[in-house]
């Protein structure tokens, strides 16, 4: 009769221990899954957005002596969509309109219509003394195969010679009365056609500030426009010198 009497309290026990475990099992399975039903959502837009922004807000990214006042949907790289000191900031929006991602323009950012529309801007502080039309006289022209070839709207395409160090790539270039030359690096042969902007130019705007963009090779019959569009772009978003001092003066 004794049996009972010791082996009941510790089935009692052992028991309690087991339940509860299982409750705090169940605690942290039901935590789990509204974290993860928390964290679909979100990342379900993310990946909806493919790493794009359609949020318009504008950030002020300072480089160097420069302010650029940019919607954050023009802002390629998430971290990157936030106000303060930066070493560049790289940027997209579509030609000819100049506009950033947005929903009505999700497949041109894409590429889903196999149409290439769209421009990469990298603003960084200067580090050559010219910019890509600078470079042309003193620099590139050493390392060009001539003649060149007729290219679109009155541009001449020149190839590089083997020890220039620009393998695969052509240079492109325009004159233009009373300026320096109009003049653009391309990839040739298959890395251009898998590129989606092949081409590149670089120019110096602001206070010490390099602006290298890059655009499909498709974009060169119009390049005077583009050209323009670009610096227009640059000139509207673009703050230096004394505004910047004002904007950093005590208030």
């Amino acid at each position: 009769m004794s049996k009972p009497t010791t082996e009941t309290p510790e089935f009692t026990v052992a028991d309690s221990g087991l339940m509860v475990k299982v409750f705090y099992a169940f605690a942290i399975v039901v935590v789990l899954s509204v974290a993860i039903s928390a964290a679909g959502k979100w990342l379900g837009h993310s990946i909806a957005m493919g790493g794009y922004s359609d949020d318009t807000k504008v950030r002020e990214v300072i480089i160097g002596n420069n302010v650029l006042a940019m919607p954050a949907n023009f802002i390629r790289f998430e971290k990157a969509r936030r106000n303060g000191d930066a070493d560049r900031l790289d940027v997209y929006l579509r030609y000819p309109k100049m506009d950033g991602y947005s929903a009505a323009a999700r497949d041109d950012f894409n590429n889903a219509r196999g149409k290439r529309t769209v421009l990469f801007l990298t603003f960084e502080e200067q580090a050559m003394s010219r910019d890509m039309s600078g470079r042309y006289a003193p620099i590139y022209s050493s390392l060009i195969m001539q003649p060149g070839m007729p290219g679109p709207a009155d541009t001449t395409i020149y190839g590089f010679t083997e020890k220039s160090g620009y393998l695969n790539e052509t240079l492109v270039v325009a004159e233009r009365p009373g300026q320096e030359p109009f003049v653009a690096r391309c990839l040739a042969g298959p890395s251009a056609e898998q590129s989606l902007a092949p081409c590149e130019r670089d120019v110096l705007v602001g206070d010490r500030l390099s602006l290298t963009y890059r655009f499909p090779k498709e974009f060169l019959a119009d390049w005077p426009a583009l050209d323009a569009a670009v610096l227009a772009f640059a000139a509207r978003t673009l703050k230096t010198g004394a505004a910047l001092k004002k904007r950093q003066a005590p208030q």
